[in-house]
């Protein structure tokens, strides 16, 4: 016996949204997180719309998103921190439609937690680093 789960309607609250150049041209995307769903949204100057590039599941809940460019790159990156006890960094591939993981680290224990790291985030204007924070820390 195997048991599964499928959402029959998907979360339509934006918890988080940041804009950025994902795509590497001059125009803007939006990255939205609807609770564990991450989208990247085009709007169209000439109509007014906004249309979705990319949906993913990412099968977590999303504590913090934030976006952030190398020194002397094109496109901007995202930093995503999850109720897994990790900050993802992930690139957008306009080529092939999909986010790509750059990198991944693992801070705590997964959960929501008030001593894991990933619920604030903030990078340095100049792209050379990126600070994450907790609610509370503990000491021994």
């Amino acid at each position: 016996m195997y048991l599964y789960n499928l959402t029959l309607q998907r979360a339509s609250g934006v918890v988080h949204a940041v804009h950025g150049s994902f795509a590497g041209t001059k125009q803007q995307e939006i990255a939205v997180a609807k609770g564990k769903v991450l989208e990247l949204l085009r709007p169209d100057v000439n109509t007014g719309k906004i249309h979705t590039l990319l949906s993913v599941e990412v099968f977590g809940v999303i504590r913090s998103m934030l976006t952030f460019r190398l020194t002397g790159g094109s496109k901007d990156y995202l930093v995503i921190g999850s109720d897994s006890g990790r900050i993802v960094i992930l690139e957008y591939l306009p080529q092939k439609n999909v986010f790509d993981k750059v990198h991944q680290e693992t801070f705590g224990k997964s959960g929501c937690r008030r001593i894991v790291p990933g619920q604030f985030l903030a990078t340095d204007p100049k792209g050379r680093a990126v600070m994450i924070n907790i609610f509370e820390a503990k000491y021994s």
